[in-house]
């Protein structure tokens, strides 16, 4: 028996900047994943992804993760994709920076 569909959010990283981003429901790439569109159908993220891989001249490594539908919009389900929600860790640059 196979598992039931958990929602996802399509994440890949910027080709040029590097910035991890995810995929909004007009189609483009944000860097927040609050306003990444949460995919509720297995058919549709897997068409998203394929859509995705087909975009290399603006993201590389692009994959579907788990993700909860929250106050503000998707939230992460696991702690790899919570940590990428804050940017580099190395020092203080990009999302970071912001704050």
């Amino acid at each position: 028996m196979s598992r039931p569909y958990t929602p996802k959010v399509l994440t890949a990283n910027a080709l040029l900047e590097g910035d991890v981003v995810w995929l909004d429901a007009q189609g483009q790439w944000t860097r927040r994943m609050e306003q990444a569109a949460l995919i509720e159908d297995e058919a549709t993220a897997d068409l998203h992804l394929l859509d995705a891989h087909a975009r290399g001249h603006e993201v590389v490594g692009a994959y579907l993760a788990d993700a909860r539908p929250g106050p503000k919009g998707p939230e992460p389900t696991h702690f790899r994709e919570d940590f990428r929600t804050r940017g580099p860790s190395n020092y203080a640059h990009g999302k970071q920076e912001a704050q």
